[in-house]
């Protein structure tokens, strides 16, 4: 069955629907969200994409992320992929929204509004393998310092939204 993700205008408000991969291989913006959870410590929890995902596999990466369903609230879309990839859920908080543009491999193009949440979390984790080849926590500090030594190692859109999510972080810990 085909999946489709939700095309929208820059504003992010919904223009149509498009089949995912025919809306990567055009570069056409579609709606997208992506998750950073944080644990007691401060730590956020990164997922390494597996390796057989049609783009950006074995990529270290935020959370979870994806794209909405036709009709599905973005918050709700975020809690399902929550679940799906990562096997839990917790609260989650809209932090912000940007919009990107980035090469990926495989001629694929990602063009998305990225409504950004947060959440906190220190329970189990059980990811599924089809989605997720591996997961750590890791300091803030730690994490900048990584991804400018080894930024091969991370996912297009993690390495945009770094900056942005660090300062929304900073802001909300004040």
């Amino acid at each position: 069955m085909a999946e489709f993700v939700v095309l929208v205008d820059a504003s992010g408000k919904p223009t149509g629907l498009e089949e995912k991969m025919a809306a990567h291989e055009k570069g056409l913006l579609h709606a997208a969200f992506s998750v950073f959870v944080f644990n007691k410590k401060g730590e956020l929890l990164l997922q390494q994409r597996a390796s057989g995902k049609y783009h950006s596999g074995g990529l270290w990466t935020n959370t979870c992320c994806s794209h909405p369903r036709d009709k599905e609230n973005v918050a709700d879309a975020a809690h399902r992929r929550l679940r799906e990839e990562m096997g839990f859920d917790c609260p989650l908080r809209e932090e912000y929204a940007f919009t990107y543009e980035a090469k990926l491999d495989h001629g694929l193009t990602e063009h998305e509004f990225d409504h950004v949440f947060f959440g906190d979390y220190d329970g189990e984790i059980k990811p599924n393998p089809e989605e997720v080849g591996g997961y750590r926590w890791i300091g803030l500090g730690a994490l900048e310092k990584e991804v400018a030594a080894h930024p091969e190692k991370f996912t297009a859109w993690f390495k945009v939204t770094l900056p942005e999510m660090l300062r929304h972080r900073k802001r909300a810990k004040h």
